[in-house]
């Protein structure tokens, strides 16, 4: 059935935040609170005889991220850095892992070659934690 489940899992385990495992340059990382990524394709349709496309054309893949730290874990990455910038950390992986409860598959998603595009910190009177939100430049996504 092109490889969709044909029976509902009765009683399963949806993969969620509390099962995520975050690798970063091959570290656990527990002070991540977001990870977001994707990968896009380009791809139109090819038109020949007729109204209808005939064809399907597919480009590049582009893929992007970002994730959002505690500080702790900012100023922790930040100590692969000589220069002291994220910017300046050579590229590095991360590895997001979703660990059932019940023992069942592990879904591993591997973020390859990540650099951070940005480096910052904000900070206001009253704030009981700090956490920033990072763009990362991403060569590909194995989604495994």
């Amino acid at each position: 059935m092109n490889g969709l489940r044909a029976i509902p899992l009765i009683n399963g385990v949806e993969p969620a935040w509390a099962s995520l495992v975050v690798n970063i340059a091959g570290f656990p990382e527990i002070g991540i609170r977001a990870i977001n990524y994707k990968d896009e394709q380009e791809m139109e349709n090819i038109y020949g005889a007729g109204q209808r496309p005939i064809a399907r054309g597919y480009g590049r893949i582009t893929a992007s991220a970002g994730i959002k730290l505690l500080r702790s874990a900012v100023e922790a990455i930040r100590e692969g850095s000589v220069t002291g910038r994220l910017q300046d950390i050579a590229p590095f992986n991360i590895v997001v892992q979703f660990l059932p409860v019940n023992g069942g598959k592990i879904i591993t998603h591997k973020l390859r070659n990540c650099q951070f595009k940005s480096d910052e910190l904000s900070l206001s009177e009253g704030d009981m934690s700090n956490e920033t939100q990072f763009e990362l430049l991403v060569s590909h996504i194995e989604w495994n």
